[in-house]
């Protein structure tokens, strides 16, 4: 087969505009979720009741270990049947928010671990508030901690994101699927489509690393 750059150049600004579009406001949307949710289900974990605890940490497991696609099939199509609809992006937005979230509590919990204990000993011996020991002393040390992983983790977002083409979300590779459905001929948009995924997860992933080892030093 060969390559027709007249109908690349031609595909080129839909996919573009409209494809990646789609593509970024799932991840950035996705990804704000799964930061801030994991970061509550990571302070219910940790509280010192076994009636808030246990729960959390059983739904995290619970989602942790069933696909993504499985759950976006259940938010879209089962939840309707329960009264609860939304738009195929909100609902994707939601489940690789809530799925990611799982995974992001612990990269917290991990952070939060790893806060000296001397940085709690001092704060109890400044006397300071419980939640004003977690906001100005913990959760910053923790958060600074976690950031290399959260990050490794928005670039698994933007890779997932061509599932969310099980609920009807047409985003980069959707797109490209349906221009290679008019004419039969799926090498340039897929192709196109999977060099705008390297040209943003690679250098993402090297800026995701020097953070790394700024944070290290």
């Amino acid at each position: 087969m060969i390559w027709d750059w007249d109908w690349t150049l031609e595909i080129l600004p839909g996919l573009l505009t409209q494809g990646l579009l789609v593509t970024f406001q799932a991840t950035l949307g996705g990804a704000v979720l799964a930061f801030v949710l994991g970061l509550f289900v990571a302070l219910l974990r940790r509280s010192r009741r076994p009636y808030i605890s246990r729960p959390v940490g059983a739904i995290s497991e619970f989602i942790r270990s069933t696909p993504l696609l499985v759950q976006l099939f259940v938010l879209y199509y089962v939840m309707p049947d329960f009264g609860v609809r939304m738009t195929a992006l909100t609902t994707g937005i939601i489940g690789l928010g809530v799925h990611y979230a799982s995974y992001t509590s612990e990269v917290y919990r991990a952070g939060i671990e790893g806060v000296p204990k001397g940085q709690w000993e001092a704060a109890i011996a400044l006397n300071l508030p419980r939640h004003w020991t977690w906001i100005s002393v913990v959760l910053p040390q923790a958060v600074r901690r976690s950031l290399p992983a959260l990050g490794n983790y928005l670039v698994a977002i933007f890779k997932e994101s061509p599932q969310l083409s099980v609920i009807t979300v047409v985003d980069v590779i959707g797109l490209a699927r349906e221009l290679g459905s008019e004419r039969f001929r799926y090498l340039e948009p897929m192709t196109i489509a999977g060099l705008f995924f390297l040209l943003i997860a690679i250098p993402a992933s090297i800026l995701i690393r020097r953070m790394e080892r700024r944070l290290d030093t």
